[in-house]
C-alpha cells in the first residue's frame, strides 16, 4: 500500500470514528425527560396504559420529546410518608386526600389548597370497598355481618400504611353504626370482632390480594372495587365478588409537588400529565380498569354494582382530619381496637 494509500486510509477511518462518536451524541442528546409518580397499590396496570397514551399525546405537541416514566407503588400512606422524606415524587396519585394533606402539610412541598387546582377535589375518578370470596362462596359472606362470625378468616391492609385500608375499616364501622343506632360503643365492639378475624394485616391493597389469591389465606378478602374485578379478570370463576349494603365512596386523589416539579423544570408536563386523566381518554382508561370515571357520561359505559348506601367521609364521618384525629392517630381507636384484639 503507497503513502498516500495510507493516509486515505487513516482519514477514512477517523472520518467513520467521528461519524459513529457524532451518531452515538445524538442519541444521548434526543430530548427525554424524567418523571416520577408516586402512587397507590393497586395503580400499576392503570398507570402503565395511562402513560403510553399520555406519552402518545405529548410527542405529538411537543416536537417528538420522550418521556421515561418512573413509578413507585405501595401502601398509599406509606408512599406519602416516602415523599415527605424525600422521594422526589413529580405527581403524587394517592388513595386518600389525607395523604396528600400529610405532605403538603409536615414537608410544604405543595400547597394546602391543592384540592382547588383540579376538578371534582382534585379526584379524576372515584371507588368502593367490596368484598372477594371464592368461588361458590363457601362461608356464604353476603354482608359486614357475615366478616365478625366465629371461625371466619378476614384479609385487609393495615389502615396505618394503607388508604384502601382505612376505607375499609370505616366502611365497617359506618355499617355498624347504622345497624346499632348510632351507638359508638357498639360500632368499636363490632370492629374489634372484625379485627379478631383478620389473619394477615399487609401493608397495602395488592399484598392483601396477593395474600388471598396466591397464598390462598383468609375467607374473605375486603378491597377496592377495581382490586377486585382485576382479580376476576386475572383468576376467572376462581372467585366471585360480594357487595355489601352499606359501603364508602372511595376518592382517590392526584396532586403535583410544586417544590419538585420546580426544580425539575417540569411543571408543564405535571399540570398536562394530571389534567390528562379527566380527559376522555384518560377517563376510559380509568373505566378500563374498573375505577369510575368522574365524567358522569363516559361513567355510564362502565356501570359498577352499587351498594344500597354510599357513606361519605365528608358528610358521614366529618372529614378526613377529624377521621385521622378520631380513628387513625396514635393511640386512637384504631389502635386501641387493634391491641385488644390481638390480646
Amino acid at each position: 500500500m503507497t503513502t498516500y494509500q495510507n493516509l486515505a486510509f487513516v482519514i477514512m477511518n477517523k472520518n467513520l470514528l467521528l461519524l459513529t462518536v457524532f451518531s452515538l451524541a445524538c442519541c444521548r442528546q434526543r430530548p427525554q425527560r424524567e418523571f416520577l409518580n408516586v402512587s397507590y397499590d393497586p395503580t400499576r396496570e392503570f398507570y402503565r396504559d395511562v402513560n403510553e397514551a399520555f406519552a402518545q399525546v405529548w410527542r405529538g405537541t411537543h416536537a417528538g420529546e420522550e418521556i421515561h416514566f418512573s413509578a413507585s407503588h405501595g401502601g398509599s400512606g406509606k408512599q406519602a410518608r416516602s415523599v415527605i422524606d424525600g422521594l422526589a415524587a413529580d405527581v403524587v396519585t394517592l388513595a386518600v386526600s389525607s395523604d396528600i394533606d400529610a405532605i403538603a402539610r409536615e414537608a410544604q412541598l405543595l400547597p394546602l389548597t391543592w384540592q382547588k387546582r383540579l376538578p371534582n377535589n382534585s379526584a379524576p375518578y372515584t371507588s368502593t370497598v367490596v368484598f372477594l370470596v371464592r368461588k361458590g362462596n363457601p362461608k356464604t359472606i353476603r354482608d359486614w355481618e357475615d366478616c365478625v362470625r366465629p371461625g371466619i378468616s378476614v384479609v385487609t391492609p393495615n389502615p396505618k400504611t394503607s388508604g384502601g385500608a382505612r376505607l375499609n375499616y370505616l366502611a365497617a364501622w359506618g355499617y355498624a353504626f347504622a345497624k346499632y343506632a348510632k351507638s359508638e360503643a357498639k360500632a368499636r365492639e363490632f370492629v374489634n370482632l372484625l379485627y379478631k378475624n383478620v389473619a394477615v394485616l399487609d401493608s397495602g391493597a395488592r399484598s392483601a390480594t396477593t395474600t388471598f389469591t396466591r397464598r390462598a389465606l383468609g375467607d374473605v378478602l375486603i378491597t377496592w372495587e377495581n382490586e377486585a374485578y382485576l382479580a376476576l379478570r386475572e383468576f376467572g370463576t376462581a372467585f366471585e365478588i360480594v357487595v355489601p349494603r352499606i359501603s364508602i365512596l372511595a376518592e382517590p386523589a392526584v396532586a403535583l409537588v410544586d417544590a419538585n416539579v420546580d426544580r425539575h423544570g417540569q411543571r408543564e408536563l405535571a399540570e398536562a400529565y394530571l389534567e390528562f386523566l379527566y380527559s376522555d381518554a384518560g377517563q376510559t382508561i380509568a373505566g378500563k380498569h374498573f375505577f369510575r370515571p368522574s365524567n358522569i357520561k363516559l361513567a355510564k359505559q362502565f356501570v359498577r354494582t352499587q351498594p344500597h348506601i354510599l357513606l361519605s367521609i365528608e358528610k358521614d364521618f366529618g372529614g378526613w382530619s377529624a377521621v385521622h384525629k378520631k380513628h387513625f392517630a396514635a393511640g386512637a381507636i384504631f389502635d386501641q381496637i387493634f391491641s385488644k384484639s390481638n390480646s
